[in-house]
């Protein structure tokens, strides 16, 4: 936990409502390969960050719930489970989508207050959507006794992404946020949600995280068309996802798959390949086995899936220059994020 960040967002929480809260901090994510798979029910590998989210919340003396954004100076009050036509975007929606996810599943929830905080860049493809959903929802689970398994939490968390918010994403973000320790990556298959921690063993590499300071709103983006043509292909060949495509299969259907979706699913299943033998890379120490698969997965990102921009190609080809430098790919969904 962000200690200094608990210490501000409790205090700030006691000066506004003369009460002192629970708090609860979750962490944003990295991802060191696999991206645009989880939601194809592919194979990932992210790792929790020292960023995060960090919340204060009690019950409210009254029966309306207040919501404040310390970093945006902002707040909003609601009655609970009433209805919110006014809100289509912003903060709010993440809170009033996990609050709805609750209703349906019978939990009670009384009028709280809320105050959060955070020192995850916005919008610069770290998950600070996931990691303010984790926080609520275990903060409620904790504070109204829900009996929620973190699982239960994680689930919540993507169902209020994918039906409130709008964006149609897979499910590591929550996940890496909820389970994610120290020191490790997570080896997560996002079709059984099975998972193995990876350690990342002390070496003479470091990870670097750059950002092009470009931002991006997974929910404005063309995120959603991207898992479109995805699942258009998988609809095409009769199967589920596209976890259930080979490669052979997908080129002897080339020719009736529409050209821009045969890419898409191409680079998925690549990108599937690549996450296993990163795993193993990094169990072996093989680090410049991992940063050669890294600088595959971005060629992929840019020429397959046309997810990259020009910022990025470029640090790429910079890195490329640079003897010390062993890997390195863009991260994010889309072409508005490097870290």
């Amino acid at each position: 936990m962000n200690q200094n960040l608990s210490k501000s967002v409790r205090a700030a929480f006691t000066g506004q409502f003369k009460s002192q809260p629970f708090v609860v901090w979750a962490p944003g994510r990295i991802n060191i390969i696999g991206e645009h798979t989880d939601y194809n029910l592919g194979y990932v590998l992210p790792a929790a960050i020292d960023m995060g989210i960090s919340l204060a919340l009690q019950r409210s003396i009254d029966e309306q719930c207040t919501l404040v954004a310390s970093d945006l100076d902002e707040s909003y009050t609601f009655q609970l489970f009433q209805d919110h036509p006014e809100v289509h975007q912003g903060w709010q929606t993440y809170f009033l989508g996990i609050l709805e996810e609750l209703r349906k599943a019978g939990k009670k929830i009384e009028p709280f207050n809320l105050l959060f905080s955070g020192n995850i860049p916005a919008g610069a493809g770290l998950s600070s959507s996931a990691a303010l959903e984790n926080a609520f929802i275990f903060g409620l689970n904790t504070l109204f006794e829900l009996g929620l398994s973190p699982m239960e939490m994680v689930q919540i968390s993507h169902l209020a992404e994918q039906s409130y918010v709008g964006v149609q994403c897979g499910i590591m973000d929550q996940y890496v946020s909820m389970f994610g320790r120290d020191n490790h990556a997570i080896f997560l298959d996002c079709q059984s949600l099975n998972s193995e921690l990876i350690p990342l063993k002390d070496n003479e590499f470091e990870w670097l995280l750059l950002d092009t300071g470009v931002k991006h709103s997974l929910a404005e983006s063309a995120y959603n068309q991207r898992r479109l043509s995805c699942e258009s292909v998988a609809e095409q060949l009769g199967v589920n996802s596209l976890r259930e495509v080979s490669i052979d299969l997908l080129h002897k259907n080339q020719e009736v798959i529409p050209k821009n979706d045969f890419q898409k699913a191409l680079y998925v299943l690549q990108e599937n390949k690549r996450v296993l033998l990163a795993v193993e890379a990094i169990k072996e120490m093989d680090y410049a086995s991992l940063g050669k698969l890294m600088y595959e997965s971005h060629m992929g990102l840019q020429h397959l899936y046309e997810v990259s921009c020009d910022k990025l190609n470029f640090l790429i080809d910079l890195s490329r220059e640079q003897p010390c430098v062993l890997g390195a790919r863009m991260m994010g969904a889309d072409s508005e994020v490097v870290p």
